[in-house]
């Protein structure tokens, strides 16, 4: 419910209460039934690894499907913990301002699906020991009126995932930095930059598309089932680049060898060192697929707006949020930018390796093979920052108090963020 609505709610309800207490004694000899309690007011997060706060640190414990809640378990332990949904008081549903909510809940779990919204993670395949987003929604609605859910979703599903995205250009880079040709033709990974169908091809974001857009009807429907008054605002949020178009010139090489040639160990480590290990002509194809993921969003919006004519339905674009401090897009980084660095551990030991210099291509495979083995040792690489979620914070902040059905949030070259 609106502030406004509630003031007036509460206004009509002092001057009720004020007349009744006028009134003479044998006008009470039946009490009035008592005026309902207003549920205390809530906003949630929904959906995957960009809204539970994944790269953000400081990671609380998850309740798992067994009702058990589930702090950090080793690194060791299988990914399918609850807690690696990675849910981060740094999150940006808790970086922003939003007056009149007076609790936050965060049910987003990194790797979230469009599959995990109406079915427990735990029934598919890698999925997380917790129960259905919806089931979670439910009971946060028993409590609590819902006024602002941020949901994220479409960046994994069963065509593609983030995760996998990512590791194709930087695996390839890698295995390109550090192997010969020769021994490229003797079977090693591929070495070629990426491009945009080995991320996600058009039938794929198609289907991607259908599967959210499938999983965000049930959310819609829910929430009229479930919220008190049956009044909330929905923000569909997309995703934006961990890197640049083009990296900041002292990236491009790196002892007089570009990535465009046969191995360039000392490149590929100071790319590492500073978070961005992929190929300048990957770089394009990467924000190929950002759009994409945002086309995703967007079609659903716009799809389920005429299905929902009704509800109060906000397409927050955050594909720009970033710009001008991306990993690598100027010198200093990892220090300086709004995202997480590649990260890597040797073995499940909570070190992180932050640099490959004098590394052989024995050790840097026994390093990557630990990210497949333990994806949890990695899984942060990529995403923002808790500076970064800061600044998807302040984009909430707007996409909250618009009154427009679609806005984008840009950060601009003094560091300014504006949501228009």
């Amino acid at each position: 419910m609106s502030l406004l609505r509630r003031s007036l709610v509460t206004a009509a309800a002092a001057v009720t209460l004020a007349t009744t207490a006028a009134l003479p004694a044998s006008a009470n000899e039946f009490e009035p039934a008592a005026l309902p309690t207003a549920l205390p007011t809530a906003a949630i997060a929904i959906g995957d690894s960009f809204i539970s706060g994944e790269g953000g640190g400081d990671y609380t414990a998850v309740t798992d499907i067994n009702g058990t809640a589930q702090g950090f378990p080793g690194w060791s332990a299988p990914n399918n913990n609850a807690f690696f949904c990675h849910r981060s008081p740094n999150a940006s549903l808790f970086r922003a301002s939003l007056p009149g909510i007076q609790a936050r809940f965060n049910l987003a779990c990194s790797g979230g699906q469009p599959h995990d919204i109406a079915t427990a993670s735990a029934n598919r395949d890698k999925g997380r020991q917790v129960a259905a987003q919806l089931d979670q929604l439910r009971a946060v609605a028993g409590t609590h009126d819902i006024d602002l859910v941020l949901v994220g979703l479409g960046s994994n599903n069963s065509s593609f995932t983030f995760g996998d995205a990512a590791s194709v250009c930087a695996n390839r880079f890698i295995a390109d930095a550090w192997t010969g040709w020769w021994e490229f033709w003797a079977g090693d990974p591929p070495q070629a930059p990426c491009t945009i169908d080995d991320l996600g091809t058009a039938a794929e974001f198609a289907a991607a598309t259908t599967e959210t857009t499938t999983a965000l009807r049930a959310l819609l429907t829910t929430l009229a089932e479930v919220d008190a008054d049956g009044q909330h605002r929905v923000v569909f949020q997309d995703y934006t680049n961990p890197l640049p178009t083009d990296y900041a010139q002292r990236y491009h090489e790196e002892d007089g060898r570009a990535d465009n040639r046969d191995k360039f160990r000392a490149l590929g480590a100071e790319r590492y060192a500073a978070g961005c290990p992929a190929h300048r002509a990957s770089l394009g194809a990467g924000h190929l697929f950002s759009q994409g993921l945002g086309g995703i969003v967007s079609s659903a919006h716009s799809s389920l707006s005429a299905e929902f004519p009704g509800a109060d339905l906000v397409y927050l674009n955050v594909q720009r949020a970033f710009d001008g401090a991306r990993l690598c897009e100027a010198d200093g980084s990892p220090d300086n930018a709004l995202a997480t660095p590649i990260r890597l551990q040797d073995g499940p030991s909570g070190t992180f390796v932050t640099s490959l210099s004098g590394k052989d291509k024995i050790a840097i495979q026994r390093i990557a093979k630990t990210c497949v083995d333990y994806f949890q040792t990695c899984q942060e690489s990529w995403h923002p920052n808790a500076n970064g979620y800061g600044v998807l914070g302040q984009c909430l902040t707007g996409a909250a108090s618009t009154s427009a059905r679609a806005v984008a949030c840009t950060r601009g070259g003094d560091g300014s963020i504006s949501v228009g």
